[in-house]
């Protein structure tokens, strides 16, 4: 299913412009138009998900596979350092197009981004830890 007023359906289905760098019947992938690093590319699903909760397992793991193998790519042809692979989920983690997307970033020795992607790390004692624990071994 696809959503009309989602964006990223839209590029998806070649309705607006994109630079696609890799494109099969599930998915598009396309050069991110305000890119982290050099080559920093999106993997779009064709289908309409809004994130990871609603994919289909099997999309989903298409999805990684077609990741994996961009990323090879990416390394050959472009001579990165390194790689990042990011899917947020929710506004609160940085979810901005409510389309489940990938993003599939080569990283550069001095790129610039040493902060890009960070968190504070987080002290809990061993009860909070257990607690946590508990509750996702359920």
């Amino acid at each position: 299913m696809k959503d009309t007023n989602c964006i990223f359906c839209k590029i998806a289905a070649g309705d607006i412009p994109s630079k696609t760098i890799y494109e099969d019947e599930q998915f598009r992938v396309i050069m991110d138009i305000s890119p982290a690093t050099k080559g920093h590319a999106l993997i779009l699903p064709k289908e309409h998900y809004a994130n990871l909760y609603e994919i289909p397992e099997e999309v989903a793991a298409d999805a990684m596979k077609l990741a994996k193998k961009l990323a090879k790519k990416m390394k050959d042809n472009l001579e990165c350092d390194g790689f990042n692979l990011v899917q947020n989920n929710g506004e609160v983690a940085g979810q901005t197009v409510f389309h489940f997307h990938m993003h599939l970033i080569p990283r550069y020795k001095n790129d610039g981004n040493e902060n890009k992607i960070c968190w504070n790390h987080l002290e809990l004692s061993d009860s909070e830890l257990e607690e946590i624990h508990q509750k996702l071994i359920k």
